[in-house]
């Protein structure tokens, strides 16, 4: 099937197969942001923004975002840098694997609310950098909403 998506600001037209899906398609055209994790929609590594909307690019057809907009952290570099040095200050950086989702998240969630209370973070307890820094023992600077 033919489709057209506009990723990170270029149009692909491309001829794909009906079970392909987003994250292949978005890795072969050099998004290595978007990581494959527990591929089951649980872990977000594959988060990526259609239509400005977060979605999970593992559990989305590549024909669903046929005339859409996608875009991924390669495209975000400027919007996510700022986000991306206050994570490395607060001594909060990853290895870089869990890194994209969450700054994916982020970014959405901040072009929302732009100060968001800590009630208005949906699923906060299990972003992907609270789940890892909850795992370092005697962590005294963790808050006790993310132990």
């Amino acid at each position: 099937m033919d489709i057209k998506i506009k990723v990170n600001g270029t149009l692909i037209c491309e001829s794909v197969s009906p079970d392909l899906l987003l994250l292949d398609f978005l890795r072969k055209h050099g998004c290595y942001s978007v990581k494959r994790g527990c591929e089951t929609a649980n872990c977000g590594l594959c988060t990526v923004l259609l239509d400005g909307t977060p979605v999970l690019s593992c559990s989305v057809l590549c024909a669903r975002a046929d005339g859409h907009e996608v875009y991924t952290l390669e495209g975000l570099q400027e919007e996510a840098s700022g986000f991306v040095g206050f994570i490395a200050d607060q001594g909060a950086d990853q290895c870089g694997f869990c890194n994209p989702g969450f700054v994916m998240n982020t970014i959405a969630l901040l072009r929302e609310n732009p100060d968001p209370s800590d009630d208005e973070i949906p699923g906060r307890k299990l972003m992907p950098v609270f789940r890892i820094r909850r795992t370092a023992p005697g962590n005294p600077e963790l808050p006790e909403l993310y132990k």
